[in-house]
Order: C-alpha cells, then sequence, then structure tokens
C-alpha cells in the first residue's frame, strides 16, 4: 500500500511527504531511548525523502517537456489550418475549376469552379468522391453534348481510358455550343490533378476564322475555276452540285445560277442528255453507275459531241471527301488538227518506210559486206598464218644447220620478210576486229618503262641507220590501259615518225596533264598539209611515194581505232616543212605491280637439247606438223604424230603410254577440238604438260587455257617459244 496516491498533483504529493517526515521526526525526538530500530526508521525517512525529491524533480522535467510538445503541436496545427486556408484561397482565386485526387483516386480538394458549368454534378462533388463516380456522373449529365453515336457509357469508357496516362488534354462538348477543355496531370505521389477551362470563346473565334477562311479560299477557288479553259462542276458527297465556274455556261445551256444551288447530279444528268451525244464506248448510264458508286472510284475520260460538230473531252475523278469533279473541255479544233497531222503522218510515213526500206537494203549490203571483209580477213588470217608457222619453224631449223655465212644471212633476212608477212597478217587481223567491235582489252596498270624500254632497244637501230636522233625519255609513271595494245600504239607512231623523217631527230616524251599523261611523239619530218590529216587516219593510205611509205598504211589506222576503243584522246598537231607531234592522253594510275607485260620477254636465240623427251603432236596441217616435228627431232627429242583427237586417244591406249608433254592445235576439223581433247586427257591421265597451239586469238580461248592452267602458243608458231614450253615441261618432270 502506497503511501502516496498518484493521482494527486505534485504539490499534493510533496506536502503529504512533508507532514509524513515532520511526523516521523516528533516521534524521534519524543522517544528517550536511543535504539537501533528508532535510527533506522529515521534513516529510512531520510532515504525516501531523497526519492521524493529527486522524482519530483523527473515529473517536474517531464512536465515542462509536454507542455513544450503541447504549444509546438498547437503552433503546427495553427499554420496547417493557415496553410489549408491559403491553400483554398489560392485554387479559389484560379480562373479555371481545380480538383485534386489521391493516390486512389479520391476527391480530396476542389475550387467553387469545378464542375460549375454542369450544374447538375456540381451538388455531388464531396470529399472521398472516387474518380470512377466523378466521370460517371459527368457521363450522365444532362449538360453534357455527346457526339452522334455514342452513349454515355461509351463517353464514360473513353474517359477512363485515357485517365490512364500520365498527361491528358481534351476539349468536352457541352449543350448550348460550349465547351470546355479538361486536362490532367499526375503529381509526384500519383495523384491526379484537373483542370477545367472554359474555352468556348477560343472555339467560336477559331471557327469564325475557319469559316471566314474558307470563305475566301471558296472566293478564290472560284476565281480560279472562272480562269479555266475547261468547264468545271464539283459535287459533294451527296452529289450536290458545290460548284461551277462560267466556262461551264458557254459550253452548256443549263439552269440559270440562283436555280443551281442544292442541284443534284441526276437532275444535271438530265440536261446532259438533252445537250450531249454520248458515245458507243461511253454511255450515259455508265457515267451514272460511276458517280452513284459507293466504294472508291477510278479517274475516267471520255469525249461526247454537241450539235454534231463540237467535240468535248470530259475528265471525272474523286475527290478525298467522296464527292467528284467534272471537267469539259472543248477538243474541237485539237481533233480536226489531229486529223489533218494525221493525214499528214500518213502520206510521211509512206515515205519514211519508203526510204527506211532502201536505208535498210543498203545498211544491210553494207553490213554483208563488211561481215564479208571481217570473215575473209579473219579466215584469210588463219589460213595464211598456217603455212606461216611452217615456214618460220623450217626456216629457224635451217639456220642451226648451215655454217656458210652467205646462207645465214640470206635465212637472216628470210626471217626478217616472213616476220614482215606475219606483222601484216597480225595488222589486218587487229583491224578486222576493231572494226567489228570484237576486239576485247584487257585494261590493267601499266608502267610506262616497261613500254618505253623495249622500243628504245627495238627501233633505235633503224633510227641510227638514218642518220637520226632518237631520245626516248624515260618516264615513272604508271598509267591505266591495254599493255599490248598501248606498245602498239606508241610502236606505230614511232615507225612512222622514223619512216617519214629523213634528216632531224625522233623524240618521244610524256607530260603530267592532271590525272592524265600525255604521251606524244615529235619528228622533224615532212609535215601534214591540214587538209590531209583526217586521211593519213584511213587504212591503206598513205601520203606521197617512194621508199620511206612502203607499208600498206595500216599502222595510223590501228592507232585510230585503238585509242577510239581504249578511249585514249587522240591528237596530232603537224606543219608543212616542220614536222608532226602524235600525243594521246592516258589515265593515271597510282604505281602498283602489273599484272602482265605488253611484251614478250627477249628470247635466248638458242635451242635447249630435248633429248629423251617424248612429245605427241596432234596438228592436222601437215605442213606445220611437219615443220614442229622437225624441230622437236632436230633438238633431240621424239614425236608422236595424231591428226585428230579421236586418233591421239587411240594411239595412246595402244602403246600403253602417256607422253612427257602434248602440244595440241586447237581447231583439228569437224572433231573434238585441241581444248576438247586436253579435257579427255585431264580426266583419264590427270594433270600432263600440254600447250594449245592456235591462230585464234579470241578472248574465249584465253579464257579456255586460263581455266585448264595450260599454255597458248600462238601462230604462226615461233621455234625458241616451242623449245622454250618443252624445256620447261622437261624442268617440271
Amino acid at each position: 500500500m502506497s503511501l502516496i496516491d498518484p493521482r494527486d498533483s505534485l504539490e499534493r504529493q510533496n506536502e503529504k511527504l512533508l507532514q509524513i517526515s515532520q511526523a516521523l521526526m516528533r516521534r524521534v525526538e519524543q522517544k528517550t531511548e536511543q535504539s537501533g530500530f528508532a535510527y533506522q526508521q529515521f534513516e529510512r525517512a531520510a532515504l525516501l525523502e531523497s526519492e521524493v525529491r529527486e522524482r519530483t524533480r523527473d515529473l517536474e522535467r517531464t512536465l515542462d517537456l509536454l507542455q513544450d510538445s503541447n504549444a509546438r503541436l498547437e503552433q503546427a496545427n495553427i499554420e496547417t489550418e493557415t496553410a489549408r486556408s491559403n491553400l483554398a484561397e489560392a485554387i479559389e482565386t484560379i480562373n479555371e475549376g481545380f480538383a485534386l485526387f489521391d493516390e486512389q483516386d479520391r476527391l480530396v480538394l476542389f475550387n467553387s469552379r469545378f464542375c460549375r458549368d454542369l450544374q447538375d454534378v456540381e451538388p455531388i462533388l464531396t470529399e472521398g468522391l472516387t474518380f470512377q463516380e466523378y466521370v460517371t456522373s459527368i457521363s450522365n449529365s444532362r449538360f453534357l453534348a455527346l457526339p452522334d453515336g455514342q452513349t454515355a457509357a461509351d463517353w464514360a469508357q473513353l474517359r477512363i481510358e485515357r485517365h490512364r496516362e500520365e498527361h491528358v488534354v481534351f476539349n468536352v462538348s457541352l449543350i448550348w455550343d460550349r465547351w470546355l477543355q479538361a486536362s490532367e496531370h499526375r503529381t509526384s505521389r500519383n495523384g491526379t490533378v484537373i483542370l477545367q477551362t472554359d474555352v468556348t470563346d477560343i472555339i467560336r473565334m477559331e471557327r469564325h476564322e475557319r469559316d471566314k477562311m474558307r470563305h475566301q479560299q471558296a472566293r478564290r477557288l472560284q476565281a480560279t475555276l472562272d480562269h479555266l479553259n475547261q468547264g468545271v462542276c464539283i459535287f459533294d458527297h451527296d452529289k450536290t452540285l458545290v460548284g461551277w465556274n462560267k466556262r461551264m455556261d458557254r459550253l452548256l445551256n443549263v439552269a440559270p445560277a440562283r436555280t443551281r444551288e442544292k442541284l443534284k447530279f441526276d437532275d444535271l444528268m438530265d440536261q446532259f442528255r438533252e445537250e450531249l451525244t454520248f458515245g458507243s464506248r461511253f454511255s450515259a448510264q455508265r457515267l451514272i453507275d460511276w458517280a452513284n458508286r459507293t466504294r472508291s472510284r477510278e479517274p475516267i475520260a471520255f469525249e461526247v459531241t454537241r450539235k454534231g460538230d463540237q467535240i468535248y473531252s470530259i475528265f471525272a475523278q474523286e475527290m478525298p471527301d467522296k464527292g467528284f469533279v467534272i471537267s469539259l473541255t472543248d477538243v474541237t479544233s485539237e481533233r480536226a488538227a489531229t486529223r489533218a497531222l494525221a493525214n499528214v503522218n500518213e502520206k510521211l510515213e509512206m515515205w519514211v518506210e519508203e526510204r527506211t526500206a532502201e536505208l535498210e537494203d543498203a545498211l544491210a549490203e553494207a553490213e554483208r559486206a563488211n561481215a564479208s571483209k571481217s570473215r575473209f580477213v579473219a579466215a584469210a588470217s588463219h589460213d595464211l598464218l598456217q603455212p606461216l608457222s611452217a615456214a618460220k619453224l623450217f626456216v629457224s631449223s635451217i639456220a642451226d644447220q648451215i655454217d656458210n655465212e652467205d646462207v645465214q644471212q640470206i635465212v637472216a633476212k628470210t626471217e626478217t620478210a616472213l616476220q614482215g608477212v606475219e606483222q601484216i597478217i597480225e595488222a589486218l587481223s587487229a583491224i578486222s576486229k576493231l572494226d567489228a567491235g570484237k576486239a576485247v582489252f584487257d585494261v590493267q596498270p601499266i608502267s610506262l618503262t616497261e613500254i618505253f624500254n623495249p622500243l628504245r632497244d627495238e627501233l633505235a637501230p633503224s633510227a641510227r641507220a638514218k642518220g637520226l636522233a632518237f631520245n626516248l625519255i624515260h618516264s615513272g609513271l604508271t598509267v591505266v590501259s591495254d599493255p599490248g595494245y598501248l606498245r602498239r600504239i606508241v610502236q606505230n607512231l614511232l615507225s612512222n615518225a622514223i619512216r617519214y623523217t629523213e634528216t632531224g631527230r625522233v623524240l618521244a616524251g610524256v607530260r603530267r596533264v592532271g590525272d592524265f599523261a600525255r604521251i606524244e611523239v615529235w619528228d622533224s619530218g615532212c609535215g601534214i598539209a591540214e587538209e590531209d590529216q583526217q586521211t593519213i587516219f584511213q587504212e591503206f593510205k598513205q601520203l606521197g611515194s617512194g621508199a620511206a611509205n612502203s607499208g600498206l598504211g595500216l599502222g595510223l589506222a590501228i592507232v585510230e581505232r585503238a585509242c577510239k576503243g581504249l578511249g585514249h584522246p587522240l591528237e596530232l598537231w603537224s606543219q608543212p616543212g616542220t614536222g608532226s607531234c602524235f600525243s594521246i592522253m592516258v589515265p593515271i594510275s597510282a604505281p602498283t605491280a602489273r599484272l602482265q607485260s605488253p611484251h614478250d620477254t627477249t628470247p635466248s636465240h638458242t635451242l635447249r637439247d630435248l633429248n629423251g623427251l617424248l612429245v605427241m603432236l596432234v596438228e592436222n596441217n601437215r605442213g606445220v606438223a611437219q615443220a614442229i616435228s622437225h624441230l622437236i627431232e632436230s633438238c633431240g627429242g621424239e614425236v608422236i604424230l595424231a591428226e585428230t583427237g579421236e586418233e591421239a586417244l587411240s594411239t595412246i591406249s595402244e602403246i600403253d603410254l602417256v607422253p612427257d608433254v602434248f602440244l595440241l592445235d586447237y581447231q583439228l576439223g569437224d572433231g573434238m577440238t585441241g581444248i576438247t581433247l586436253y579435257e579427255h586427257l585431264l580426266h583419264k591421265y590427270g594433270r600432263v604438260p600440254a600447250s594449245i597451239i592456235s591462230a585464234d586469238r579470241t578472248t574465249e580461248l584465253r579464257s579456255h587455257c586460263k581455266r585448264l592452267n595450260i599454255k597458248l602458243l600462238p601462230k604462226p608458231v615461233n621455234a625458241q617459244r616451242v623449245n622454250d614450253f618443252l624445256s620447261e615441261s622437261i624442268k617440271a618432270n
């Protein structure tokens, strides 16, 4: 049992404790004996007084803290009420309707302007109202103007769907042609702020401006239509006439302008039928069906007549709003002109056909003559190269077997003559290919050093023999061209310069002009008159006479055609009595490793020993076969001769021995070709050393040889080349 009632105030508790202490002290003073019990009671009373004082101080501190907290809480409540009052006053001053929904989509705060235009919704706005209830009440409001075909439930569903978006702005139509703009914004705590703005004046102003602009556009459109040469009428999606120009009034007699308002297409068609005559290809009913079509209409065009002599062209096309426009154009004069022009064209066509037939006959005759010439040159070249090959091989064999110097000189001159014949044949073949457009150019990077150095060694003796100063200035440029044709071009220009220069000098060099190398060949010859500067590029055409021009006149013809085929511009400067300069422009390339040499490596002129080598020669020309066989056998080799591929395969099968190397003529009569024979050998015996011998210079043959990785020896066959190839085959084995 406690002596102190905790429910008493602190003052009352202190008063009781003081009374208890005084009573205890009196009792102690009244007792005379000094017993230990009395002292203990006194001591206990003192401790109790100390505890009372400590607890009193704690209670006083607690009371002070409580009073301070109550004061601060009261101040916070005052500030909260003040802030809420300020917020309410602030949102009340906003000219727009304002409402705040919390994160649970319940109404927290709103001002008096919110939903003021929806008078039947305003009374239900209370704190705690859900957003769904708010939307439902608006959708059912009698002040809401729902769009055509939309129910209140549909409107509410669309409104709820838009509520899920982060930011929403849209217009709401009300009755009496009034509009509200509603916008929703998300707060940082995922609440929703809704603002309602009366935009009735803005929308009415925009509508007024739009109507005003539409009226101005209509006036401009009408002015534009009135300036057209075509009659134009425009119908809306209901087939009601909404546009008409003055030209239509002049083309047709239709109802006056005041009666054309709200005029339907069917009514206008009745007037059209009276005025216009439709043709069998496009009837009036077809136009009506086109106008009545509900799906997309394709544009249509046709012609009608009026009063028998006027012709109108009618064009009808659908517009984006499913209306359509019809235009009428008076084409009477154009059709008359067309008929007159047609009559003239018929006469011209007859005349052109007659002239064309004549020209076609002449062209066909020229093409036949040109083709006949090309075939003749190709056939003649091939046929001439066969005996020429044999002659060169026989002469080469004779030179190695005769010690008499006089006879050797005769043999050497014979070889030179045969080389001249070969050059002429090659020139004729080149001219034929260039004229027929069958020349194949292998364009690649080529160093001019590799063009000039061999030509310097080749032509310098001819220049020295005539006492001419001959100089080819070195150039380290790399150009892009066909190596073989470029060498032939420069060689022909230099040869001509030496041939037609009696005294003085011949000079060749290169000037760099931008991205091009200008190769120039100068001479101090007789020069060429201006009227003859085109003639010299024609085949078999030469100026003057005598030993100096003892050629066939094919060199410059080849130069002109090769430069044209390669796209290298060719220029000529010449002055009679002074000299000439021929120049060509060749594009420059970065220096790179060249793919192919423009000339063959100078042969060693020494026939190597072919002792022990077994060669199968397949050649149907007996002269060439005998010459090649004699060459091989004179060098110690052995030859197995066959005239056809079939005979060669049969011979190998009989002797049961595969020769060391094969020399195969490409054209072997009616049987298999040399390429076909090698493919049989490759399939049956594997890869064996072989070479194709042919006068054929086509790209197709070169491609076949490249594909099969076999060498091509062109006719006329050079003895040194054959010997070198066979010697390489010995090393490979």
